[in-house]
C-alpha cells in the first residue's frame, strides 16, 4: 500500500518550555514535523525555541486554543513564528471546550463551528492586508477587524502565511475545517470506523462547500498506540491508554464516537465518574473491545504495519500517541516501519 504517509513526532505534555533538545533529535532521527500541544505552556513559544536548532522539520501546534485568543494577536504570533522558522510552521487550531474557555479562559463561547469559521477568515484577512496590501476590512458577527495602520504592519512574510489545520470530532467543526483550513487534526479519540462513516464525508462535504477537491487537503492524526517490549512494560501501556479514552470519554462534546459504536451508557457512566472525581476508577471500564477500536495495541515490531493498514488511506501525517513514557528508540523503529510499509 503506497499511501505517502509522513511520520510526525509530538512533544509530551509534560516537555518543558524550552523544547529545544527535543526538536534537535526530532529532526536527527527524520521525523517530518514536530507537533506541540497547548497543555502547560505556549506552543508557539516552544516552536519558535525549536526554530533555532532545527532546519528542515516542519513545526505544528496540535493544538493552540483559537478561542483563547482573537484574530489579530494570533496572526502576530503566528506570522513571526512562521518567519524565523523559515516557512515552517503549520497552524493548528483546536476550539476547546466550553468549561475550558469560558472558565479557565474568561473567554466568549457561543456557537462554535461558526465562530471558528469566522476565526479563521479572519486571519486570512489580516495576513492578506500584510502579504498583499489589501485594505483590512473584516466584518463578522463575532469578530471585527477594520484598522491597520503602517505603524502596526509587519509587512510581506517572504514565507507567504502558514497554512491552516483545525482540529474537531463533531461533523459541524470538521465540515468547516474542509471548507476554509488547509488540513484536518484528528483527535485522538477516534476510531477508525468514525474517520470513514463520520470524519471523511464531513471533510468532503467542506471541500464541495468550498468549490475544491480533496487533493492537497491534509489530514493529520496521532493514533493511540500501547505497545511495550516487555509483557510489563505492554500492561502498563494498556493501562496508561485505557485511563486516557476514559478521560476523552466523559467528555459530552465527544459522545458522537461512542454514539456510533453504541457505547453511549459507557460514555454517561464515564460522565457520571468525571464529575464526582472519581478519575483513578474510569480506566477500568474500558474493555477489550474499546481499547482496540481506539489503538493499535500489539508488540513493537507489529505497531507499524498496524498503523498504515487502519490508517494508511485516510490519514496523510501520523503520529503516536502513547500517554506513557516511551523509549525514544522503540518510537523511531516505529516510524520506520510506518515508512516502509507505506511504500510498500
Amino acid at each position: 500500500m503506497k499511501t505517502g504517509m509522513k511520520m510526525d513526532a509530538g512533544l509530551p505534555p509534560t516537555a518543558p518550555v524550552d523544547v529545544r533538545q527535543y526538536a534537535g533529535l526530532a529532526e536527527q532521527a527524520g521525523y517530518d514535523a514536530l507537533w506541540t500541544s497547548e497543555v502547560r505552556h505556549d506552543p508557539l513559544l516552544q516552536l519558535t525555541l525549536a526554530a533555532t536548532v532545527t532546519d528542515r522539520i516542519r513545526l505544528g501546534t496540535a493544538i493552540a486554543v483559537a478561542f483563547a485568543r482573537n484574530p489579530m494577536t494570533l496572526a502576530v504570533s503566528a506570522n513571526d513564528v512562521h518567519a524565523v522558522s523559515g516557512g515552517r510552521l503549520l497552524l493548528g487550531l483546536g476550539s476547546q471546550v466550553k468549561p475550558h474557555i469560558t472558565r479557565r479562559f474568561s473567554m466568549p463561547w457561543s456557537q462554535p463551528a461558526a465562530r471558528m469559521r469566522e476565526f479563521i477568515c479572519a486571519l486570512h484577512a489580516i495576513w492578506d492586508s500584510w502579504n498583499q496590501g489589501t485594505r483590512l476590512r473584516f466584518e463578522g458577527d463575532f469578530y471585527t477587524h477594520t484598522l491597520m495602520s503602517p505603524f502596526f504592519n509587519p509587512g510581506p512574510n517572504e514565507y507567504g502565511s502558514p497554512p491552516v489545520y483545525l482540529a474537531g470530532v463533531g461533523d459541524r467543526m470538521t465540515e468547516v475545517a474542509g471548507e476554509v483550513a488547509d488540513g484536518f487534526i484528528v483527535h485522538g479519540f477516534t476510531t477508525e470506523r468514525y474517520l470513514r462513516e463520520v470524519t471523511l464525508p464531513a471533510l468532503r462535504r467542506g471541500r464541495e462547500r468550498s468549490g475544491r477537491s480533496m487533493d492537497g487537503f491534509e489530514v493529520s492524526g496521532a493514533p493511540f498506540v500501547a505497545t511495550g517490549r516487555t509483557e510489563e512494560e505492554l500492561a502498563a501501556a494498556r493501562d496508561a491508554v485505557r485511563g486516557q479514552i476514559a478521560f476523552y470519554a466523559s467528555t459530552p462534546a465527544y459522545r458522537p464516537v461512542l454514539d456510533l459504536h453504541g457505547w453511549t451508557d459507557l460514555g454517561d457512566q464515564l460522565h457520571t465518574l468525571s464529575l464526582q472525581n472519581r478519575w483513578q476508577e474510569m480506566g477500568a471500564l474500558i474493555d477489550d473491545d474499546v481499547l482496540d477500536s481506539f489503538a493499535v495495541v500489539g508488540e513493537p515490531e507489529s505497531v507499524g504495519a498496524e498503523l498504515v493498514r487502519r490508517y494508511g488511506d485516510l490519514m496523510t501525517r501520523a503520529g503516536l500517541y502513547t500517554p506513557y513514557e516511551l523509549d525514544p528508540q522503540v518510537a523511531v523503529a516505529i516510524a520506520a516501519d510506518v515508512r516502509a510499509a507505506a511504500a510498500s
